[in-house]
């Protein structure tokens, strides 16, 4: 069988970081500069794969090498992401697939020190190359190392001008390795800490009951950058009296204060609702006046409404029209999607403050019909606002793209409205989406 050269085996703990080694004759001034700036470039953004890049693109250009490579190590030691530079068919790669552990390579992590090869078929622990893979004469690199262990290897072949890898390229690889290392750490370091701050985020958010015959569906995205835990919640339930109460809401604050914020005012708000038969602006005056407890109150923006059926003759029967009521606290206004495509959002002129500022300020309660068919979106800014963008573009794009959706299903209308504003938030996103029934 013909192995990939460029190929090692798993993860190694060793006692002590790969020291840096000086190139053996002093720099000038110019590839000093060029040592400073590789550096400066690779720490220069937190996502994994950018820093991968950023590494390998600056070995080669440091060197002056044709190939470079950057194979990635798990915790468990498996290979589990490899970035190559100067291969540029996908096709190639992908038929390649990631390094099983045979090859001359795995002396870097087993040695922990550089690697020089001046031909590489003439090595005796070569194993060839992979069919249609690039031919390599000369191959130089060193294990990639944090505090003891070792996170993968980097690897560069073939320079330029012909000649051979000496003391100085080795040098310059091994200073390059060791500042590599510790921003690859950082980047995993940091996407370790979205996923917690995110995971924790979606546990306190509630599971959607069943409220057939509506239905429902909800989302959250957090916001792309730390810190990934915020404010913004939906909830939904059904009430003693038969309606079904909905809520999105957005706590004032992105830090780590506005998460457990929200679950306080969702829980308090879930208790009013459910205590009273009474209009959506009544159950907000009591929130304010809940809120008033504390020393200094949590303030948020919401919509708080009840989706009622009217019901036959005597208050018999199923089947009859749908209104929903509600009440806004300073909040974006819910759009409603007819079952036709057309939109429509639901702003009246009495708009409330958010809660938690004034208890005196008066609360306001509205009702509009939903036609058989129509979808009601409540969401929060996140959605809607960009940067250098006025929100009113926002939400005229939402209203375009929901009313192109109004019959598709909400699962697929959510994942689309959230898709449709590009993978990157400067916010973190709610939305709940309820149909009524032809």
């Amino acid at each position: 069988m013909v192995h990939n050269p460029w190929q090692r085996r798993g993860r190694d703990q060793v006692p002590g970081s790969l020291a840096v080694r000086p190139p053996t004759r002093a720099l000038d001034r110019h590839r000093l500069r060029h040592l400073l700036d590789a550096v400066g470039a690779v720490g220069a953004d937190m996502d994994t794969r950018t820093v991968l890049r950023r590494i390998v693109e600056a070995a080669t250009d440091l060197v002056a090498a044709r190939y470079g490579a950057l194979g990635v190590l798990s915790e468990t030691g498996e290979v589990v992401d490899l970035m190559t530079v100067g291969i540029d068919d996908p096709d190639l790669c992908a038929a390649m697939g990631l390094p099983q552990g045979h090859g001359l390579l795995h002396t870097m992590v087993d040695d922990r020190a550089p690697l020089r090869v001046a031909d590489v078929a003439g090595h005796p622990r070569s194993a060839g190359f992979p069919p249609g893979h690039p031919v390599m004469k000369t191959l130089m690199g060193v294990p990639l190392m944090v505090r003891g262990t070792v996170y993968g290897d980097l690897y560069v072949a073939d320079k330029f001008d012909g000649t051979a890898f000496d003391d100085d390229d080795e040098g310059l690889l091994t200073a390059l390795a060791g500042a590599a290392g510790v921003s690859l750490e950082n980047a995993r370091l940091y996407e370790h800490l979205k996923r917690a701050a995110e995971n924790f985020q979606r546990r306190m958010l509630p599971v959607l009951p069943d409220l057939a015959p509506l239905e429902t569906a909800a989302r959250y995205e957090p916001a792309s950058e730390l810190p990934r835990l915020g404010g913004d919640w939906y909830d939904a339930m059904v009430l003693p009296d038969g309606a079904t109460c909905v809520v999105v809401g957005d706590v004032t604050g992105h830090d780590v204060e506005a998460a457990p914020l929200m679950g306080r005012i969702r829980n308090m708000l879930r208790a009013l609702a459910f205590d009273r038969d009474e209009p959506p602006g009544q159950v907000m005056s009591r929130l304010d006046r809940a809120l008033t407890m504390f020393d200094d109150p949590p303030t948020a923006t919401l919509v708080l409404g009840r989706v009622e059926q009217a019901r036959g003759e005597g208050g018999r029967g199923e089947g009859g029209p749908y209104t929903f009521r509600w009440s806004n606290a300073g909040h974006l206004p819910p759009l409603l999607v007819g079952a036709d495509g057309r939109t429509r959002y639901l702003a009246p002129a009495q708009h409330g403050i958010p809660v938690g500022i004034d208890a005196s300020v008066s609360r306001f309660s509205h009702e509009h019909p939903l036609p058989p068919g129509s979808t009601l979106l409540l969401f929060t800014d996140g959605l809607v606002e960009r940067r250098g963008q006025d929100i009113d573009t926002g939400l005229d794009d939402l209203a375009e793209q929901a009313g192109r959706l109004a019959t598709a299903p909400l699962d697929e209308l959510c994942d689309t409205l959230i898709s449709r504003s590009r993978q990157v938030f400067d916010d973190d996103v709610a939305v709940l989406a309820l149909r009524v029934p032809r």
